[in-house]
């Protein structure tokens, strides 16, 4: 089954309220808001890499208070436990009975701050409710609903103290971006806003957690044609035997892009996927997965690049046709 044109202008139609809402708060970074929800509806998550205040906090507010949804805010520190993050089970003697209490996992938005900061076990926690949407605690799973996203922010110039993500968790983060400094204009307008304190401006609502969760089955039917699929899997191959990779994309990078570009599709009112959809996303879903030979990386060269290189030596499905 596959979106009716009705379907297809409503996703679109709301896609773009959504992003101009989150808009009001993020001033200048449509591109980086529409990465965020394409996330979001695809069931992926976010890694944000940036300097300090940048608006990332900003960013994963109002995204939960346009979709009127649950939002939460970790700070990794090196002293967080797992069950900081995940809750833990008490036991109640008043009832005579254990207890869960959850952690701030549970929520529809989940800001994970500085996440390189905390120890390789806490991140480790992260592992099965970013792939799975559940928490295991005392070997009891407890769902974490729809919708359900991790954005997650590392500081590209402060390495003293972190732990370098491995690269399973980097694997868990479907796109990988940055918000940068705004723009003058940008600027000028979010100093102009200084008066509303620091709490921010307070989104309404555009959506409810099921209209989200509704979208996101839409988006899932979006129709991917076999020579766009053998395209994904050609690009993935080609990010494995580049002589200057030493770890390329994993088949699981491949579902993501596939997955990004059905919402990208849907978002520009198509209920088809085309090449172009995928070569626009490849850099943020699949740069970030990649490991670069050590000399390489010391010349400067970057995984961007690669996945750059790539796109333009491989040929489009209509450039094979032509």
């Amino acid at each position: 089954m596959t979106l009716n044109p009705e379907q297809t202008q409503w996703f679109s139609t709301t896609f773009a309220q959504l992003v101009a809402n989150v808009e009001r708060a993020v001033l200048g970074k449509t591109e980086v808001v529409q990465l965020a929800l394409t996330a979001m509806l695809a069931e992926g998550h976010l890694l944000l890499e940036d300097f300090p205040g940048t608006g990332k906090t900003s960013l994963a507010r109002s995204m939960a208070q346009t979709l009127d949804g649950k939002q939460s805010r970790i700070q990794f520190t090196p002293d967080l436990l797992p069950s900081d993050v995940t809750g833990v089970t008490i036991f109640d003697q008043r009832t005579q009975q254990f207890e869960f209490h959850e952690g701030p996992i549970f929520a529809n938005v989940v800001l994970a701050d500085e996440i390189n900061r905390a120890s390789p076990k806490t991140q480790s926690a992260l592992l099965e409710v970013m792939e799975e949407s559940q928490v295991t605690v005392d070997g009891i799973t407890h769902p974490v609903g729809r919708p359900f996203m991790v954005i997650a922010t590392q500081n590209p110039i402060e390495q003293a103290g972190t732990y370098r993500l491995p690269e399973a968790q980097l694997d868990r983060f479907l796109i990988k971006t940055s918000l940068g400094y705004p723009d003058h204009a940008s600027s000028v307008k979010i100093l102009s806003q200084a008066p509303l304190g620091r709490g921010g401006l307070i989104l309404d609502p555009i959506i409810s957690n099921d209209h989200v969760a509704t979208m996101i089955d839409m988006a899932a039917t979006v129709h991917v044609d076999q020579v766009v699929l053998e395209y994904v899997a050609e690009l993935i191959e080609q990010t494995r035997e580049a002589p200057d990779v030493v770890l390329g994309c994993s088949i699981r990078a491949g579902l993501g892009l596939v997955r990004a570009a059905r919402v990208r599709a849907a978002a520009e009112g198509r209920g088809y996927v085309i090449p172009d959809d995928v070569k626009d996303l490849a850099v943020p879903v699949l740069a970030h997965r990649m490991v670069l030979d050590a000399e390489e990386e010391f010349r400067g060269a970057t995984t961007t690049q690669v996945v750059t290189r790539i796109l333009d030596q491989l040929p489009t499905p209509q450039e094979r046709a032509a």
